[in-house]
């Protein structure tokens, strides 16, 4: 905040705009931008690991295996995401607490269901009642991350079920022929070649995925759709220093031009990546680059 920001019914409309969009609320907002990017920075990672062990579960010669994969892919891609999101962030919250509360209050005699209330010892709760805000939020962050992960590494392993089975037949058989065991067809041949054949579907993953970050809002998470709303509302000189007219409009239009941009550079840099790829594979975008390498 500017030192001329102490009364702003004097400011002009520059310096009114200067101090109005520096206060500490403001601030709040612009940390939940990186809020964000650090949920898409660790979920994306998370999501295609589930979803990696999910394929390969699901392709798995030992049947239990296999039909856990399958129904992992089927149950979470049947069911409404908003669904999952609000179920997951209950359940993983009252599991976490249920485990504490076996380890520390082992003498709790008192149901743990009370109608509907899911009551614990106030040692297992999570987090502590004394525990500062920064813990609070970091918790509902991890939570919105686990949830996040489990829902699209459903949608990832559907992806990857779909590139390992697109991978010639012929080319795992001949790696076999050469005296390579299953493990080293798996890593040596399968995996190099599936992202090739599943990079397009995971593209359109990584879209979905920014485009839903706004649930974070949902699960209780001050993202910067919480905040674009809080702070374009209406507000009164009763309330603020700097009262103003119902602004929502410009908040979410500045939203709209964010997302447009991530998207615009996720598509670069996923195109990029895709030609990095297709490079020397079988394929019509192998086949591509090669006649313009000759060309």
């Amino acid at each position: 905040m500017f030192s001329y920001c102490a009364d702003p019914d004097t400011l002009g409309t520059f310096r009114w705009f200067s101090c109005y969009l520096t206060n500490g609320v403001h601030w709040s907002f612009y940390l939940s931008f990186i809020k964000v990017l650090a949920l898409l920075a660790v979920t994306a990672p998370v999501a295609l690991a589930f979803g990696f062990a999910g394929a390969m579960a699901a392709r798995s010669h030992i049947p239990p295996l296999g039909w856990l994969g399958k129904a992992y892919i089927a149950i979470v891609r049947g069911v409404p995401d908003i669904a999952f999101f609000l179920f997951f962030v209950i359940a993983l919250d009252q599991g976490f607490e249920w485990m504490r509360h076996q380890v520390l209050c082992p003498d709790w005699t008192d149901p743990i269901r009370q109608g509907n209330d899911f009551l614990v010892c106030p040692a297992a709760k999570l987090p502590l009642g004394t525990a500062p805000e920064w813990v609070h939020e970091t918790y509902g962050f991890f939570l919105a991350v686990i949830t996040f992960s489990i829902v699209f590494g459903a949608f990832a392993a559907n992806v990857l079920f779909g590139g390992m089975r697109a991978v010639p037949l012929a080319q795992l058989e001949t790696a076999e022929a050469y005296g390579m065991t299953r493990r080293q067809t798996f890593w040596r041949i399968l995996v190099p070649q599936m992202w090739v054949y599943a990079l397009p579907g995971l593209s359109n993953l990584w879209m979905v995925l920014i485009k839903a970050t706004p649930l974070l809002f949902l699960l209780g998470v001050e993202d910067i759709v919480y905040w674009a709303r809080e702070l374009g509302g209406t507000k009164t000189s009763k309330f603020t220093a700097y009262p103003h007219g119902d602004w929502r409009m410009w908040y979410f239009l500045f939203l709209l031009v964010f997302y447009l941009g991530m998207t615009r550079i996720s598509e670069i840099g996923l195109e990029r990546l895709m030609r990095r790829l297709s490079h020397g594979q079988a394929t019509s975008g192998g086949e591509l680059l090669r006649k313009e390498t000759t060309a």
